[in-house]
């Protein structure tokens, strides 16, 4: 088998190859799945250069999230059948092939789209937590966001109107204002606009209770700006690379709270009757076609140092999915 790993940390160029493997043979309690895609995240980006804040022992096959099948059933593995389509919970999935333990996947509905299905365990899951967990949301209410025309920010849109819940939008480009929109984003408006002063107008005279931000800096402040006494500011992500700079009266007159969120922390503390009930609702949602994320372009794992520049590249339509199949 062929899987990509990853020697040391530096630019992909340098550290990552495609390697020959032995196929592993499942042992008590495991389950031996061929993978059939796998997207590239920034994560996988931040831990090739050995920027992120959990790095594996080189080396290392790496790849965040991915979908296979089960081919193979070790003695005593009973939860699964050869053939169901899975979800593995663990970073590795670069690979023709791997050995789980059983409970780390999760089996999802067979007819769930593959190359969605690839997508789901890290921007959906997040979007979904995010909505559900920080603040006690009800449908009619405001969540604002930046970075929405990301992978994060459009899963938010449409779990968001799943629940009834309205979003207002920030993005960089007005031509993204469209496409949101019709995705069931309720406002999209673009950076340079002043929230603070036209926040009430954009959302029909209320103002939002959550505020998801993932880029930082100047940014961050606007939705905070943006948000009701007493809101929640969450943040997710620094694609900025700046700071967050809150002012005082934030804190003490408005009490605005600010929070941030790790995925991470999610995999490691939720039971795994937790994690099947998000990935069986996420996984319902794409076959139902509420929800959709976009793929910019697919490459073969040999192509795997195309792919990863690719993916490097600002402003892309949508992921980049390495496929195995």
């Amino acid at each position: 088998m062929k899987a990509a790993q990853l020697s040391s940390f530096g630019p992909a160029s340098d550290t990552l190859r495609v390697v020959e493997q032995e196929v592993p043979k499942p042992a008590a309690g495991e389950v031996l799945i061929r993978i059939l895609a796998s997207p590239i995240n920034p994560a996988d980006l931040n831990v090739i250069e050995g920027t992120y804040g959990e790095l594996p022992e080189l080396p290392a096959v790496i790849g965040n999230e991915a979908v296979g099948r089960v081919e193979e059933l070790g003695p005593d593995a009973t939860r699964f059948a050869v053939g169901d389509l899975v979800v593995p919970l663990t970073s590795g999935n670069w690979a023709q092939y791997r050995v789980l333990r059983e409970d780390d996947l999760v089996k999802i509905p067979a007819e769930t789209d593959v190359v969605q299905a690839s997508m789901l365990l890290v921007n959906p899951v997040t979007a979904w937590f995010m909505l559900k967990d920080c603040v006690d949301l009800h449908p009619g209410d405001w969540v604002v966001q930046n970075a929405a025309n990301s992978a994060v920010g459009r899963s938010v849109i449409q779990i968001a109107r799943a629940r009834g819940l309205k979003t207002l939008n920030v993005v960089r480009r007005p031509e993204l204002i469209d496409e949101l929109k019709a995705l069931g984003a309720d406002a999209v408006v673009t950076e340079e606009t002043d929230l603070r002063a036209s926040v009430e107008d954009l959302c029909d005279g209320s103002r939002p209770r959550l505020a998801l931000n993932a880029v930082g800096g100047a940014s961050a402040l606007n939705l905070a700006n943006a948000l009701a006494d007493r809101g929640t500011h969450v943040t997710y992500g620094a694609m900025g690379r700046q700071p967050l700079k809150i002012p005082n009266g934030l804190l003490i007159f408005r009490e605005i709270n600010f929070r941030g969120f790790w995925l991470r922390n999610w995999r490691y503390d939720a039971t795994l009757a937790q994690k099947e009930e998000t990935l069986g609702v996420l996984a319902t949602m794409i076959v139902g076609g509420k929800l959709t994320l976009p793929v910019h372009k697919t490459y073969s794992l040999d192509d795997i140092q195309a792919a990863l520049a690719e993916a490097a590249e600002g402003q892309r339509s949508g992921k980049v999915v390495i496929d195995l199949r």
